[in-house]
């Protein structure tokens, strides 16, 4: 798992925990309930609007459907997507928490 230092603005464990969760590659068994679980995380934050929410929500059930592409169909949450995208960069450029130097 990566340090706080290795992921901008992680401040805890547990928001490293939950980014993971929320990157959860689609199809893995429980992923839907896995990046759902996270977004309650993020939403209970006020990281993350209630209407994003409600999407992660709605594609719980489904493992095989990953929340950001159902976001990009109906053109919500671009904030959080980018968020998303940027957290996904980090975490693939440093996937055993070194801090890259």
């Amino acid at each position: 798992m990566p340090s706080d230092q290795a992921i901008p603005g992680a401040v805890d464990p547990e928001e490293v925990a939950n980014w993971r969760l929320i990157l959860t590659p689609a199809g893995e068994e429980w992923s839907g309930r896995a990046r759902y679980a996270a977004a309650m995380f993020f939403n209970r934050r006020g990281e993350m609007p209630l209407d994003v929410l409600e999407i992660y929500r709605i594609c719980s059930r489904i493992d095989n459907e990953d929340a950001i592409d159902a976001l990009r169909a109906y053109r919500m949450g671009a904030a959080w997507i980018e968020r998303v995208e940027r957290m996904r960069l980090v975490l693939v450029a440093q996937p055993d928490g070194s801090s890259g130097t």
